[in-house]
């Protein structure tokens, strides 16, 4: 691919990620003021929410920043990790903040305490805001398949409730006084921020265990492979693995011994490329069948094999 300096569509993506974490950073902050002034847990629970928006939003502006990182020597693969482990470690904190809001909000049941509904109301307004902006800041960009951008829309999205459960709270105790709704929607809250963190803990664990993208099926791909190349006639020791958001594989070919080796190896790399968006694959060109106890790893249904012999 030939270099431009014209860098516009991941230039814009970065500047929109940029705009929107600092409209979220600040409200998510104001919100824990107001929180702590108000005596508002439920806005504590949404300035958690704006927590992981805000790591999200970060994460996206990071992976941008990474991948024009030049890989070293030293690391071949550049510094695209970084951002998976940031996200473990994010989605770690998430629990911990839940847990401890819903342990808040136990003790507040038993022991209620006074909330400022005004206070309140003015400050989940504001957030309100902060969402709408941020979201239509990140929406800007989805006319670019850019995945980062996406789902850092989907978070903020998200905290829209968020926000419009703080709202509902403050409302309630301004008009009745009623003041454990606090505690109530805060665990509401809570539940949406736990569902952020789990998904989160569970992609960033998946590709620091170097599993598979979710996405994949690896014994699809090995018959969709067989069957749209005549030559192949078998795949095994098939890897699949993520760094950053970009899917690796290496695999083992068993062919037909080909006229032309370079024209064959790529037409696979130009079918892995087309079909499952995976622009850095490492083939072995086999002749012989494969032989071994993994020669059908990976596989849904081998072939043979299907009865064992005690």
């Amino acid at each position: 691919m030939a270099h431009s300096h014209s860098h516009t569509p991941a230039d814009a993506n970065a500047r929109r990620l940029l705009l929107a974490f600092i409209v979220t950073a600040v409200f998510m902050v104001i919100e824990v003021v107001g929180g702590l002034v108000s005596g508002s847990l439920a806005l504590l629970a949404d300035a958690g929410h704006m927590l992981t928006d805000a790591a999200a939003l970060l994460f996206a502006l990071l992976a941008v920043y990474f991948a024009r990182q030049p890989p070293s020597a030293r690391r071949t693969f550049g510094w695209l990790r970084l951002t998976t482990l940031a996200a473990f470690i994010n989605a770690l904190a998430l629990v911990l903040i839940t847990v401890w809001i819903v342990w808040e909000a136990i003790q507040r049941f038993t022991h209620p305490q006074p909330v400022a509904g005004l206070t309140m109301m003015l400050i989940a307004i504001a957030g309100l805001v902060a969402n709408v902006l941020a979201f239509w800041l990140l929406h800007r960009g989805s006319e670019e398949k850019n995945l980062n951008v996406r789902a850092a829309a989907l978070h903020v999205l998200g905290d829209l409730l968020g926000s419009v459960g703080a709202i509902a709270a403050a409302l309630v105790i301004l008009f009745t006084g009623w003041t454990p709704i606090d505690p109530i929607l805060s665990v509401l809250v809570s539940a949406l921020v736990l569902r952020s963190a789990w998904r989160l803990m569970k992609e960033s664990v998946n590709e620091l265990l170097e599993g598979a993208p979710g996405s994949m099926d690896i014994g699809a791909l090995q018959r969709h492979l067989r069957r749209a190349i005549p030559e192949v006639r078998d795949v095994h020791h098939v890897h699949v693995w993520l760094v950053g958001e970009k899917p690796l594989m290496t695999l083992h070919v068993q062919v037909i011994p080909p006229r032309d080796h370079d024209k064959l190896l790529s037409e696979i790399h130009h079918f892995l490329a087309h079909h499952y968006e995976i622009e850095h694959a490492t083939v072995q060109m086999e002749y012989q069948p494969c032989s071994g106890p993994d020669c059908h790893l990976g596989e849904t249904q081998p072939d043979h094999h299907h009865s064992h012999s005690h």
